[in-house]
């Protein structure tokens, strides 16, 4: 099964949604945090799209798809882009494929 979970910081109130578990098409999604736009973004991995352009099949040489940044890292799930602090799962779950 594969959920999408909402984040929050405990301080400033910052949200973010991750996805966990595989989608229809084997693909995974990895939530990376990039220092410069302060942001959390989901970056499709593997699966069928992995198959088609090599360049999807890893998080390795990818880009914020905010600001284009090339610093971006896979996230921790715990602390906030925006201002350090921690990140609670709200526990309000979705099912997505």
């Amino acid at each position: 099964m594969a959920w999408k979970k909402r984040y929050r910081c405990t301080q400033c109130g910052y949200e973010a949604e991750i996805y966990e578990g595989k989608g229809l098409f084997g693909q995974h999604i990895t939530p990376v945090s990039c220092p410069d736009c302060h942001t959390i973004q989901n970056l499709v991995v593997g699966g069928v799209i992995g198959d088609v352009a090599p360049s999807f099949r890893s998080e390795m040489g990818r880009l914020c798809l905010r600001c284009g940044s090339d610093r971006i890292i896979v996230w921790n799930k715990k602390t906030c882009p925006k201002c350090g602090g921690i990140m609670k799962d709200t526990e309000d779950d979705e099912f997505w494929t």
